[in-house]
């Protein structure tokens, strides 16, 4: 077992990890389990299977095995829960009043560990995956980041969407799923993380109790991620909508790049909020955009640095002129010291805020532990954000910020991309 800043990291024999977080001033707990299972994860054959698999598990388990039951019986806890499934790990979760956490340990664990997954709900899943997937297909801002996605990362693992493909959705056997689980939700692979108000030795002996028969296989390693470009990336998403939806990225590192801490901070002094670079100049000024916004998406092995915008069809143009000599002023010039400030104030204040409840908390520490990182606590995190430098920042946008790393989706009335390629330009760096 080890401690630090009142957080303990507990390894079972079949290498499962616990990470226990009490704060026992809060009024709530939270039992989060992840599992190192997402997209990037899959094959052609078994597109999208990470995100179905994780709908089936609340359709049934041995103990609970008629479809609603789990669902019923979180609401008559009053728990708030769900689950997700990104490109490198799925998650479920369950928070409640802390004096109800015995119960959703054992929903949760339960959904977890002894899924049934019934053939003739398989069957009925199919078509609310199908559902969720064309629903996408109607988000245009979440459109748009599926476009570049492909368009950055090609016909591979990284390049496909969560929610899979919909001739494979209607394919998948119930086969299919339990070689899929087993072979990726084991010991090695998960971390079980409880934050907030609960008692942590009687805690540990129920984690040890329902998780110690976990399959003690290794950890499935993804595939690695091929990245080639030489040159700027437009990729046209043709839709008649009010509004044109514009989603860039610039190729950046992996997530334990030390640099992660002042790209971080770039991003928030380009397109963090209302103060920020971007917003004052593409909404505030130009008036040319409903939102905009940046940041960074750094996985295992693979990042981009993001920016997106809603933008007026007729300023289109005009709008990514600006963002583009945004970008160029931050790659050429030194954030000055009052700004730079403020954007650090912002990212930790708004993290400070988000970790008063426990689901936040252990998605903080759980995030982090999944991936094997070194595991930093909320004070450690806002040093490592208080020791960037304008210089490093600078650095790391120069290595990120070249027309040779940028892609941009578009969705919108457009079909000739020659014409945004054009626009598709920093200008030369100064010295």
């Amino acid at each position: 077992m080890t401690s630090a800043t009142n957080v303990k990291k507990i390894t079972l024999k079949n290498g499962l990890r616990v990470l226990l977080v009490p704060r026992p001033a809060m009024l709530a707990a939270t039992v989060l389990i992840l599992v190192r299972a997402g997209s990037e994860y899959e094959t052609k054959p078994l597109s999208g299977i990470s995100h179905f698999l994780e709908h089936m598990t609340f359709k049934g388990t041995k103990r609970r095995p008629r479809p609603g039951m789990i669902a019923h019986e979180l609401a008559a806890l009053g728990a708030q829960s769900n689950a997700f499934t990104d490109q490198e790990y799925t998650g479920y979760y369950a928070k409640v009043r802390a004096e109800k956490f015995p119960e959703i340990f054992d929903i949760v664990s339960d959904l977890y560990l002894d899924p049934v997954f019934d053939p003739g709900e398989i069957d009925k899943e199919r078509g609310v995956i199908i559902q969720e997937i064309n629903m996408y297909e109607d988000d245009l801002p979440a459109k748009a980041q599926e476009v570049l996605q492909r368009l950055v990362y090609g016909d591979q693992p990284a390049g496909w969407d969560v929610g899979g493909d919909k001739k494979v959705i209607g394919r998948l056997t119930r086969d299919d799923f339990m070689k899929y689980r087993g072979k990726h939700y084991v010991g090695a692979g998960t971390v079980v993380v409880v934050a907030g108000k609960f008692p942590e030795a009687a805690t540990l002996r129920m984690i040890e109790a329902r998780f110690g028969a976990l399959s003690r296989g290794s950890a499935v390693r993804k595939p690695a991620t091929t990245e080639r470009q030489s040159s700027p990336r437009v990729k046209l998403h043709f839709r008649k909508a009010d509004q044109a939806h514009l989603a860039i990225a610039f190729r950046a590192f992996d997530m334990f790049d030390e640099r992660r801490y002042a790209l971080r901070v770039a991003a928030d002094v380009l397109g963090g909020g209302m103060s920020s670079r971007l917003f004052m100049r593409i909404r505030e000024e130009m008036g040319a955009a409903y939102y905009v916004g940046a940041g960074t998406d750094l996985s295992l092995d693979h990042g981009v640095f993001g920016i997106s915008a809603g933008v007026d069809h007729g300023k289109i143009g005009e709008a990514m002129k600006g963002i583009f000599a945004e970008c160029a002023r931050m790659r050429d010039e030194e954030v000055p010291a009052k700004e730079l400030r403020k954007s650090k104030d912002h990212i930790l204040g708004n993290l400070m805020l988000g970790l008063e409840t426990s689901d936040d908390l252990a998605s903080f520490y759980g995030s982090q532990e999944i991936f094997g990182r070194k595991v930093l606590s909320p004070e450690a995190y806002a040093a490592k954000i208080n020791r960037v430098t304008a210089s490093e920042i600078r650095a790391a946008v120069r290595a990120v910020f070249g027309e040779d790393r940028l892609n941009a989706a578009i969705v919108g009335p457009y079909r000739d991309p020659r014409a945004f390629l054009k626009l598709m330009k920093l200008g030369r760096r100064k010295a």
